[in-house]
């Protein structure tokens, strides 16, 4: 036997113990993508991904290799994301609005392979889930500028589903026109109640006459059905394509950074525990009417150790001048310490719930 043939042989022995790690972790990814079907999370998470090639090419001992074992691991991550992406085939995610919509745009980001159904509402998304409909609901819960969605909150407050995502989004405004419209010609612009709140100033400063409608998808409809080069809406460069309407004016939103936050709303709750990426996650809870009652509240989350990124009061419908807080706490709750955060929280709180846990800081 040659040398090379030696060689060649000694290569066949590694590709046939490959083939069998290859299998292992084939099925351990399965595994991961009925997880993530289960529970709302999208296959793709960019911030883990980058953690995990960085950590495992520093694990290869001939540095000389590195650049070559990332292009390796990368194609080993591909191929899974690839395998998901098949088995996460069918489900149904429930979004407010119509095609175009910034919420739909989102669903089809964080659930690519999801078939996408529109309701008319939060409430009718939020209740399809429930209901067994759908499987997910991708909802609106903050603007960047225009700030909390209350009604979203409302359902999260009364509703039994819970958040296993929150994800950003840029929003782009844009001014919206039909055939032989032009900036000069419009008088009124239609939109989302929020979009009109983003592009307040823009309205102002240009004399325009603003009207609500039921989200930004829906009012570019609206418009290119009237036909009438007086009348504009505010929505996404892709309603514009979708309605064949012109582009009259770009990033109309009175903030440059102007972004949404998405959360996917499902009936499991999932646990998301990871020493790579950061957790957050959503606490509501209504306090006792005694003196003190919040602040001994926030003192306990700080003397558990953990960080309230934020705070919010919402009315309680149907029960005149009384409130629950919205929360969102940077920690892990899955935890001895939470549960002891938690018990001490009974005794200052008239109720507790835990709405779900999330990786932080999720762009899409």
């Amino acid at each position: 036997m040659s040398q090379m043939d030696e060689l060649r042989g000694q290569i066949e022995r590694i590709d046939e113990q490959m083939i069998d790690l290859f299998e292992q972790r084939m099925s351990i990814s399965s595994q991961v993508a009925a997880y993530k079907k289960e529970h709302g999370i999208p296959v793709l998470d960019k911030d883990r991904e980058k953690v995990l090639i960085a950590k495992n090419a520093g694990k290869v001992k001939n540095r000389e290799l590195e650049v070559y074992y990332k292009d390796f691991f990368e194609g080993v991550l591909n191929v899974s994301k690839s395998y998901q992406h098949k088995l996460m085939e069918g489900v149904k995610v429930a979004y407010s609005g119509i095609e175009g919509s910034f919420a739909s745009i989102s669903a089809s980001k964080i659930l690519p392979d999801a078939t996408r159904v529109s309701y008319g509402s939060f409430s009718e998304a939020y209740n399809a889930v429930v209901a067994g409909e759908c499987d997910f609901a991708v909802l609106p819960i903050e603007n960047s500028y225009a700030g909390e969605v209350g009604a979203v909150t409302d359902l999260m407050f009364k509703g039994d589903l819970f958040v296993n995502g929150v994800y950003e989004l840029g929003v782009s405004q844009c001014l919206l026109g039909v055939k032989d419209s032009s900036l000069e010609s419009i008088k009124t612009v239609v939109s989302h109640s929020q979009a009109l709140d983003q592009c307040s100033e823009y309205i102002k400063r240009h004399g325009l006459k603003s009207i609500s409608a039921e989200n930004t998808a829906v009012a570019a409809k609206e418009i290119a059905d009237k036909n009438d080069i007086t009348v504009g809406a505010i929505a996404s460069k892709e309603a514009a394509k979708l309605y064949g309407l012109t582009i009259l004016d770009y990033d109309i939103n009175e903030s440059a950074q102007n972004t949404t936050r998405f959360a996917v709303f499902s009936r499991e709750k999932a646990v998301i525990k990871s020493n790579d990426v950061a957790g957050d996650f959503i606490l509501m809870f209504t306090v006792k009417n005694e003196a003190g009652s919040l602040a001994d509240a926030i003192a306990i989350l700080g003397k558990h150790g953990y960080n309230m990124k934020v705070i919010r009061s919402r009315p309680v419908k149907n029960e005149n001048w009384q409130y629950y807080f919205y929360t969102e706490v940077e920690g892990d709750i899955e935890t001895e310490e939470g549960e002891k955060m938690l018990k001490d929280l009974e005794k200052e709180c008239n109720m507790i719930k835990v709405i779900g846990t999330y990786a932080a800081d999720m762009k899409i």
